[in-house]
């Protein structure tokens, strides 16, 4: 199984290496790892700063937490 965030105005996805609850956390607290990612000076996890740059990209967009078998 898989799990990522879709895009519903676009219908890009991306495909994450952590499971849905991991995901949906990163979405529904999205200012929270920012402020993280601001003070850390080893940076985020790949999987964080892949979803940032996803939300990032699809700003304003409705966007969901996918997961797929």
């Amino acid at each position: 199984m898989r799990s990522g965030l879709v895009c519903e105005d676009c219908g890009e996805y991306l495909w994450l290496a952590q499971g849905a609850v991991h995901v949906r956390w990163l979405r529904d607290r999205e200012h929270v790892v920012r402020e993280v990612a601001e003070h850390s000076s080893s940076g985020l996890e790949t999987w964080m700063a892949e979803g940032l740059h996803f939300l990032d990209e699809h700003r304003g967009h409705s966007i969901a937490v996918v997961t797929e078998r």
